[in-house]
């Protein structure tokens, strides 16, 4: 149930239209670094659950 190459060249002519050839660099990068910040508050939290979980055991 993936995205098949079609659609996903149909969303990325719509963003180019919504957003403009300008704007789109600065959109993308936006959403690059809000996917690096999810990321790292992911990693960050599995720490902690396993931080959590050794002193459980203990």
């Amino acid at each position: 149930m993936g995205i098949s190459l079609a659609q996903l060249l149909l969303i990325l002519i719509i963003i180019l239209i919504l957003f403009g050839a300008g704007r789109l660099p600065h959109v993308m990068g936006q959403i690059g670094k809000g996917l690096k910040n999810f990321k790292e508050s992911m990693k960050s939290e599995e720490k902690h659950d396993n931080s959590e979980s050794k002193k459980d055991e203990k």
